[in-house]
């Protein structure tokens, strides 16, 4: 039996009456209010398990969902003189929880103490892909979604920290490097995810003709509230056998090395575009190393930009060598099934090939259709499906993007 569509989103529509009603602001006031909002639409052509953001409990399959993509975000920024100023972001999207409720996606502090060099203290957008500023705010995108090959690998949007951004003009263009410290966490379908000791680099060069280059790099300390993995991991370390306790020490989820890297190309000449990235996600820990990319490139026709892109994101190493034997004993044949489980679970192979178009309807709205086709091996991001699944999908997704 279908699931009934998922269009519980009257708070959401609530919200962006009540701020629309908010914008009027003197042009001499030292605050500035501004918002984003996103009504999307999502459908599969699967009835067997659901296509949805990483982290999300709920998504699209047949039965469409208004849930995968809608949002909201309003965003206050004050300014006390030239030097110091603060802005707070406040975005309701469906979350690991399973709900709408606004959080605080940014709030810090901000000190410009030269015109090329300025320091951010509080919390900010995690900068782990080229577009991690504005990932939600769909208006500033071509896509209607960022590519999930790729975007899907970290599910952390935002940290807790401080930042330094320094930005010169070089005979290559504009430059802004910026180095960042500090911690973050995430809930992914109800579980805690926390990334501590973070300490990042995140470089932007500009060069005449459109073409911009972007790299990044961050690493820190990786850990999943998960007790029934630290329960099976316990069970495992208390096996006086080493080729059983070993696998308990791959499987800790608590504290471990964690990387990722990405390099980034965007070009955009007026009537072309084109973006490309290449990232790494490495672990010491249960959650794969996986390599991914994407590539999409697009064309201005007047208010209509059709774009196509293909992605996709392989596993270089499940991190964890099950060398339990069989058939030793009932309970070892248990606990081998439940780290293959496991690791199962964190298989996150597919390839991506999408078509879409924008539509520019208005000064601040954007209209996108758009058409996926994902061939997974394994379960790859979709959820609620079997880890045999390797079902090729088709996803349709409409949206509607404003700024306000």
């Amino acid at each position: 039996m279908q699931k009934k569509s998922k269009w519980r989103l009257a708070p959401l529509g609530m919200a962006v009456l009540a701020c629309a009603g908010a914008q009027a602001q003197g042009g001499d006031s030292p605050f500035t209010f501004s918002g984003f909002a996103t009504l999307g639409a999502t459908g599969t052509n699967s009835s067997i398990g659901e296509y949805a953001m990483t982290g999300q409990n709920r998504g699209a399959s047949k039965s469409w969902s208004g849930e995968v993509d809608s949002k909201l975000g309003v965003q206050l920024t004050a300014k006390a003189n030239q030097m110091f100023s603060g802005t707070v972001q406040v975005l309701s999207k469906q979350n690991g929880d399973g709900n709408f409720n606004p959080e605080v996606e940014w709030a810090f502090a901000k000190a410009q103490v030269m015109p090329s060099l300025s320091f951010r203290l509080g919390r900010m957008g995690a900068p782990f892909f080229a577009v991690s500023d504005f990932r939600d705010v769909g208006y500033a995108n071509t896509w209607l979604r960022p590519p999930l090959d790729v975007y899907g690998q970290v599910p952390i949007s935002r940290f807790d920290g401080g930042d330094m951004i320094f930005q010169t003009n070089t005979g290559l263009g504009s430059l802004s490097a910026q180095l960042f410290v500090g911690k973050s966490n995430a809930v992914v379908q109800r579980t805690d995810v926390d990334f501590t000791s973070m300490k990042g680099f995140n470089g932007t060069l500009e060069m005449e003709g459109g073409l911009t280059l972007r790299v990044g790099y961050v690493r820190g300390k990786l850990t999943v509230k998960s007790a029934s993995l630290n329960g099976l991991t316990a069970t495992l370390r208390s096996v006086p056998i080493a080729a059983v306790s070993s696998v308990g020490d791959q499987l800790d989820p608590n504290k471990k090395d964690a990387s990722f890297a990405g390099v980034g190309l965007a070009w955009d000449q007026g009537e072309w575009l084109a973006n490309f990235e290449y990232t790494q996600r490495r672990t010491a820990t249960y959650v794969p190393d996986t390599n991914a990319w994407y590539l999409t490139v697009g064309h201005r026709f007047g208010k209509f930009t059709p774009y196509a892109t293909v992605s996709q994101i392989k596993q270089q190493d499940s991190n964890v060598n099950n060398t339990i034997p069989v058939g030793a004993s009932p309970t070892l044949n248990a606990l081998k099934a439940g780290v293959d489980g496991v690791v199962a679970g964190q298989y996150k192979e597919q390839k991506t090939q999408a078509a879409g178009v924008r539509w520019d309807a208005y000064r601040n709205v954007a209209v996108k259709a758009q058409l996926e086709r994902i061939t997974p091996k394994g379960p790859g991001f979709f959820i609620n499906v079997p880890s045999t699944f390797n079902n090729r999908v088709t996803v349709y997704s409409l949206a509607v993007d404003m700024v306000f």
